[in-house]
């Protein structure tokens, strides 16, 4: 199932036309920013409305204080079980994503599903409701780092790299401050209007980001490089690193002489191409490490390497650790917030 993008959100009654409660479900580790990008574009309507149409509760499993990735604790209003009525309910991820312990929310989740209500995933808060089995057959974003995980574990879903989607019932969003696209865009739906989403994004002073807009992760937008050429190179490279191309055939494919490719590169990059093409499946092999369970033989595959050995030998120097070591080092430090936790 793939939906146009112009697929409405879920129809509301008159009564909830006219105000909004918003359920906002803490994870341990959750995103801060994230929360706070979707709280404020609801307090800020409220301002500019000069009444009250949007309320934000904030939920936890057994309610209390919560911690987030970077240490502060929130205080949350409501235990999922003590949940007051609610419209739409948003699950506000953790980083990294919990082993165990979800048990509790999934079940939840899953009634709130039942019961019709809305449901939005933020951050790595998709993954966990992809667990509960609550995106299949819908499309779904999420952060750039974990796309991939995403696509690869729960094929019933469309996956995609916008900032955030909306479908039906569903929406998602791929975090950071990504939330304030999202919220300003649902600040276009009823009880709020196309007028209101502008004016609270000006009175954030950021510039509204629109359902097509797609996450930039690119090299091409990291390095801001615009030669035509240089880009072109680049996107050969970054679409061909499982079976990587030798740079003489990078060059042949855009039209320009190796040697004229070496030196533009140098120029606009200070380095080889073969080791900007070597950085790129660098860095798609780290982001495999921390962020996936795939082996390191299968990473190594993924990545274009003979054998993981040669992966670990380029690696290495590279980040100061092997691939082995960042991955222990991953999962040591899971284990320990997770033992914190129960």
């Amino acid at each position: 199932m793939n939906p146009s993008h112009d697929t409405p959100p879920r129809r509301l009654t008159a009564q909830q036309r006219q105000s909004l409660v918003f359920g906002l479900v803490v994870v341990p580790n959750f995103s801060l920013i994230a929360l706070s990008a979707c709280v404020d574009p609801l307090r800020l309507a409220n301002q500019v409305l000069g009444r009250t149409a949007y309320r934000s509760v904030l939920l936890s499993v057994d309610g209390g204080l919560v911690a987030s990735s970077d240490g502060i604790q929130v205080m949350t209003q409501h235990s999922l079980a003590g949940a007051p009525a609610l419209d739409v309910v948003f699950v506000i991820g953790p980083n990294p994503i919990p082993k165990r312990g979800l048990r509790p929310l999934t079940l939840w989740l899953k009634k709130m599903a039942a019961s019709g209500i809305p449901l939005g995933g933020i951050d790595t808060g998709a993954y966990l409701m992809a667990q509960a089995g609550l995106l299949d057959g819908y499309r779904s974003t999420i952060h750039w780092e974990d796309h991939e995980a995403l696509a690869e574990q729960f094929p019933k879903i469309v996956v995609t790299q916008h900032f955030f989607e909306v479908d039906r019932d569903r929406y998602t969003c791929s975090g950071g401050v990504a939330p304030l696209d999202l919220m300003t865009y649902l600040l276009t739906q009823a009880p709020g209007s196309r007028q209101l989403a502008n004016e609270v994004a000006n009175l954030l002073v950021v510039e509204r980001r629109s359902l097509t807009d797609v996450q930039t992760v690119s090299i091409i937008h990291q390095s801001r490089v615009t030669h035509p050429k240089a880009v072109e190179a680049l996107r050969l490279m970054e679409a061909n690193v499982a079976e990587p191309l030798t740079v003489a055939e990078v060059a042949q494919f855009t039209g320009m002489a190796l040697r004229s490719l070496q030196r533009l590169f140098k120029t606009k990059f200070g380095k080889t191409p073969e080791r900007v093409y070597l950085d790129i499946r660098l860095a798609q092999a780290r982001l495999l490490v921390q962020r996936s369970d795939k082996s390191i033989r299968d990473i190594a595959v993924a990545t274009g390497f003979a054998a993981p050995s040669h992966l670990t030998a380029r690696y290495t120097p590279r980040y100061g650790a092997s691939p082995q070591k960042e991955r222990e080092k991953r999962d040591a430090g899971l284990a320990f917030k997770e033992r914190i936790l129960s």
